[in-house]
């Protein structure tokens, strides 16, 4: 199939980005016109809808961009290291250690400030855990690294389990909750974006040297690449993405499968436009589907995971039927 401008597809991205920005911004429970919403950002107007702007909305739809850019970027870079386009980043355990460290605090009843906290230090230990199984005193290698992920992240979702079933039914809802992905209160809002334009800058640096290693160990080799720490590199990146959106967020599936996916379909392999691109896409993408998860039931919420699943099942079979031979 034919590709796309890599800059036209860059700034429609971009474009996409401000119009979900200001959808998110104006629509709510109390709609906003979007000359309100520019004079609550600027501190002017009516306080009310400054409150809704800038403390309600604004915050929220940040951490949503960031989440979703987060788990688009880490897809893609996992898709480089394990040399699979359906890699995705909750493959390699780290969402599940996340998953036992939030439960957990949840369980023990600790302070709201602690659940992130202690997802974020179960995803950072599920990734030493996975690293250093992954690395036992044998070579490195994608399949390795892909079996020793997915046998952790089966122990974690036993964890997972073993907490629920224990856990008092008062819990049980704030848990589902977290494990389907929610942000109706995150935790953290401009860090997590410093941290993935941080991790996106380290990613293009490096890219040229993905776009070897994506095509096979002796051929980045031989163009000078070093393959022994390279995949060390891409696998830390991720992890630290994952972390940080499951920290935030929660579990939330399919936006690091589909949004990678569809960017290689239309820009081809290049990791110099696949990478910022994909953090684009994944932040329009989950700016959107949390925006619907305000409105669709409104006054209640869906948990946002429910809407990206029910967008990318569909997205991915439409996905998989054009990248068919023909």
């Amino acid at each position: 199939m034919s590709r796309a401008s890599p800059l036209l597809l860059l700034v429609s991205l971009g474009v996409l980005a401000l119009a979900a920005l200001a959808l998110a911004l104006s629509v709510g429970s109390v709609p906003l016109h979007l000359s309100d919403v520019a004079r609550a950002l600027f501190g002017q107007g009516d306080e009310t809808q400054r409150i809704i702007v800038r403390d309600l909305r604004l915050p929220r739809a940040v951490a949503a961009f960031a989440t979703g850019s987060a788990l688009a970027l880490a897809g893609a870079l996992l898709q480089v290291l394990l040399r699979n386009p359906l890699a995705d980043p909750y493959v390699l355990g780290v969402s599940g250690g996340a998953a036992v460290g939030a439960l957990s605090a949840m369980l023990l009843s600790l302070a709201a400030w602690m659940v992130p906290a202690a997802a974020f230090a179960g995803a950072v230990a599920s990734t030493a855990i996975v690293f250093g199984l992954a690395r036992g005193a044998g070579p490195w290698s994608p399949l390795r690294l892909l079996l020793t992920g997915i046998v952790i992240a089966a122990g974690w979702a036993a964890i997972v389990a073993l907490i629920l079933t224990l856990a008092p039914e008062a819990q049980l809802r704030g848990m589902l909750f977290w494990l389907i992905g929610d942000l109706s209160s995150p935790p953290l809002t401009w860090t997590p974006l410093a941290a993935v334009l941080l991790a996106l800058a380290v990613a293009m640096s490096f890219a040229r040297d993905f776009n070897a290693l994506a095509r096979g160990e002796i051929l980045a080799a031989a163009v000078g690449v070093d393959v022994a720490r390279l995949p060390w590199l891409l696998f830390a990146l991720a992890a630290l993405l994952t972390a940080i959106a499951v920290t935030v967020a929660g579990a939330i599936g399919f936006v690091g499968l589909i949004v990678p996916q569809g960017v290689r379909l239309a820009l081809g392999n290049d990791q110099r436009v696949v990478l910022p691109a994909s953090g684009l896409g994944g932040g329009v993408l989950l700016l959107v589907a949390d925006t619907l998860a305000r409105v669709v039931a409104a006054p209640a919420q869906l948990p946002v995971g429910v809407i990206t699943a029910m967008i990318g099942v569909p997205l991915f079979l439409v996905l998989l039927a054009r990248d068919q031979p023909r």
